[in-house]
């Protein structure tokens, strides 16, 4: 992960290592397209932020059924497992509070593709769990 300039909260080597455990397991998740774990990492209702076709920004809240039910959709594509090399950039606003960017290659079947989203997690009860996804291009499955 890379790390911006020292600049309000300073995470600590925990913080640190929870959160990149935390994306660690999540990845794992996502590559065996594990929607229901994906889930279980997650706070509902889910906050996610992307754009349209037509160039609108896009919001929604999802509860954890209509999250189940996309991602089982949008991930059913393909048998093979996904492999995921991020690069990683949390900007800790709190002890419990992070918003992480990420630059990630995303390969299945042999095939690349290259994305670029945001995440907001929060800690409670020092677990992670992400409460915001922000990404282009989903606009229609908001």
């Amino acid at each position: 992960m890379t790390f911006l300039p020292d600049t309000g909260y300073v995470p600590t080597a925990e913080d640190r290592a929870s959160l990149d455990a935390w994306f660690t397991e999540y990845d794992a998740q996502s590559g065996r397209r594990n929607v229901e774990r994906m889930a279980d990492m997650a706070v509902f209702p889910l906050n996610l932020v992307s754009d349209d076709p037509g160039g609108n920004g896009r919001s929604a809240q999802w509860d954890r059924e209509q999250f189940v039910a996309t991602m089982t959709q949008v991930m059913s594509e393909g048998s093979e497992d996904i492999a995921f090399e991020s690069t990683r950039t949390p900007v800790f606003l709190s002890p419990s509070m992070a918003v992480v960017f990420t630059d990630s290659a995303m390969t299945t079947e042999g095939r690349t593709q290259r994305l670029r989203y945001a995440d907001i997690l929060i800690r409670r009860d020092g677990k992670w769990a992400f409460q915001t996804m922000i990404q282009g291009g989903w606009g229609d499955n908001l």
